[in-house]
C-alpha cells in the first residue's frame, strides 16, 4: 500500500461552498499557503444546483405568468410554455455542471484545490480520499475551517428510499419537464420549484405534513400563498403525513395517513436538509454523533478546538449563502487577528422566491413572544399603500412589522417585491433604528415600500 502524501499548508478548507471559498480566497490574498478541499464542486451548492440556477428557472415561470396577465391590461398574448430553453439556459449558467472556470478563479488568488472526501483524522489533522482511491493527509499550521454545508435529506418514509425520486439537484438538472410531480415539503425549495414547474406545464401536487406551508414564517404568509399556489393551478394538501410511497416503474403512490392516494409521474423530495458530522469526522472534535450543527462562538471558533473555524451551514445558524458568506467575514477577521465586529443573528434576513415573494427578517411574532418579549404588530395592505398604480393578480401582498420597546425585531414582506422591500426592514432590525425615525421617513409614493410607513404608524 502506497503511504498517503502529507502536506503542512498554512491552512485547510474543508467544503469549497460560496463560504468555504470565501475564506480560503482571502487566505491566499494575504499570501497564505491555502488548500481547499471538495468532493464536488468548487463554488459549492448555490451556483450550481441552488440559488442561481433555481432562480433562472423561477425567472422563466414568472415569465410565463405576466404573459398570461396581459388580456384585460394591456393588449392579447398567446403563451406556449416550454422547458427547453429553460433547461438549456441553466446548462449555461453551470457550464454542463463543470466548475474549471471556478477551480482557475480559486488557484489564480494562490491557493490550492483538492478534490476529494476530507475527513478529520486526528488534531489538527485532515485526510482526504480521491475518487482514484489516493489519500492525502494535510496538517495545517495555522488554521482550519469546516465548511461542509449541508445535502438533501428524505423524510424515513416506507418505500421511499427505494424509489427514484428527485431531490432539488435532479430537478435542476432535468433536460425533459415531467407530465405530473409529487411535491414532499412545503417549504421554500418545494414551492418555489413546484410553483415554477406548474407554471411551465406540469401537473403539481404539495405535499406538508405541517398544518400549513412556510411552517417557520407568519401564518399571513402561509394563507398568501396559499391563495396565489391554488390560483395557478397547484394542488396542495397540508396536514398530509405519508404512511408510504411506492414506485411501479411508472409512477409513484404517496399514501396519506388520512386516506388520500396521490399519483404523478415523478416526486420531488424537498423536506430538509441535514450535515453529516459524522461522515466528516467531527468526533475528533468532541462532538457528539448524531449532532446537528458544530458549536461556535461568536468569532466562529469551534468551541474546544483550538485552531478550527466552521462557517455556513454546518453552524446551524441559517442554511443561507448569504449566512454563509456573513460568517466567512467574521471568521476571516478573526483567523487573521483583525477584530472587527462578532456574528450576531437578530437579524437574519430570508426570501422565498415564489410569486408573491416572501422576505421575512429577524423574528415572526409567534417566536417573539415564545422568546418572553412583550410585541406590538402592524400589518398593512399593498393595495392601501400604492393608490393610482393597477391591482389585481400577481399585486397582493402585506408588510407586517413585530416590534417590541421602541425598535422593530422582526418583520415580513410579502408581495411582487418583497426580497427587496425587505433591505430597508433588515437594516431596521439590524440596527435597532428607533420607531420614532422609522415614522419620521418620508416614503416615496405611489410605491409598495410605502406599506412599511403606514405600518409604523399603526403601531
Amino acid at each position: 500500500m502506497v503511504a498517503p502524501a502529507v502536506s503542512t499548508p498554512d491552512a485547510v478548507v474543508i467544503g469549497m461552498g460560496p463560504g468555504g471559498e470565501e475564506v480560503a480566497g482571502r487566505l491566499a490574498d494575504v499570501g497564505w499557503d491555502v488548500i481547499g478541499v471538495d468532493e464536488r464542486l468548487l463554488g459549492g451548492e448555490c451556483p450550481y444546483w441552488g440559488c442561481i440556477p433555481s432562480k433562472i428557472m423561477v425567472r422563466a415561470g414568472n415569465l410565463v405568468s405576466e404573459a398570461h396577465r396581459v388580456p384585460g391590461q394591456a393588449g392579447i398574448s398567446r403563451v406556449h410554455p416550454d422547458w427547453r430553453p429553460v433547461a438549456r439556459r441553466v446548462r449555461e449558467a453551470t457550464d454542463d455542471w463543470n466548475d474549471k472556470v471556478a477551480v482557475d478563479r480559486f488557484t489564480a488568488r494562490g491557493g490550492q484545490f483538492l478534490r476529494g472526501t476530507g475527513r478529520l483524522t486526528g488534531p489538527g489533522e485532515v485526510t482526504v480520499s480521491g475518487s482514484d482511491d489516493t489519500e492525502t493527509v494535510l496538517r495545517p499550521r495555522r488554521a482550519l475551517v469546516l465548511a461542509v454545508g449541508t445535502r438533501p435529506s428524505a423524510p424515513p418514509v416506507p418505500g421511499l428510499a427505494g424509489t427514484p425520486y428527485w431531490t432539488n439537484r435532479d430537478l435542476i438538472e432535468a433536460e425533459e419537464l415531467p407530465e405530473t410531480l409529487l411535491v414532499l415539503g412545503g417549504g421554500a425549495v418545494g414551492l418555489e420549484l413546484g410553483q415554477t414547474l406548474q407554471r411551465l406545464g406540469c401537473e403539481v401536487t404539495v405535499l406538508e405534513a405541517q398544518s400549513r406551508l412556510l411552517g417557520r414564517e407568519e401564518p399571513e404568509a402561509a394563507e398568501l400563498l396559499m391563495r396565489a399556489l391554488t390560483t395557478d393551478g397547484l394542488q396542495i394538501h397540508t396536514g398530509a403525513e405519508l404512511v408510504s410511497v411506492a414506485y411501479d416503474g411508472d409512477r409513484f403512490t404517496a399514501a396519506c395517513r388520512r386516506g388520500e392516494r396521490l399519483n404523478a409521474k415523478r416526486m420531488l423530495v424537498a423536506s430538509g436538509r441535514q450535515v453529516d458530522l459524522d461522515r466528516l469526522g467531527a468526533g475528533v472534535l468532541g462532538v457528539p454523533s448524531g449532532a446537528r450543527s458544530l458549536p461556535v462562538d461568536d468569532r466562529l471558533r469551534v468551541l474546544g478546538a483550538p485552531g478550527v473555524w466552521a462557517v455556513g451551514d454546518v453552524t446551524g445558524k441559517g442554511a443561507f449563502t448569504h449566512m454563509a458568506m456573513y460568517q466567512a467575514d467574521v471568521a476571516v477577521r478573526a483567523i487573521l487577528g483583525q477584530g472587527g465586529r462578532p456574528a450576531a443573528y437578530h437579524a437574519v434576513p430570508r426570501v422565498t422566491f415564489t410569486d408573491p415573494e416572501i422576505g421575512a427578517v429577524g423574528l415572526t411574532e409567534a417566536e417573539a413572544r415564545t422568546q418572553g418579549l412583550v410585541v406590538r404588530t402592524a400589518t398593512t395592505d399593498l393595495a392601501a399603500s400604492d393608490r393610482g398604480r393597477v391591482h389585481g393578480p400577481g399585486n397582493d401582498g402585506f408588510i407586517k412589522l413585530v416590534a417590541s420597546g421602541d425598535v422593530l425585531v422582526g418583520a415580513t414582506s410579502a408581495g411582487p417585491t418583497g426580497g427587496e422591500i425587505l433591505g430597508l426592514l433588515s437594516l431596521a432590525v439590524q440596527a435597532r433604528v428607533p420607531l420614532a425615525e422609522l415614522a419620521g421617513t418620508i416614503w416615496a409614493f405611489p410605491t409598495f415600500h410605502r406599506a412599511v410607513g403606514d405600518a409604523v404608524k399603526s403601531l
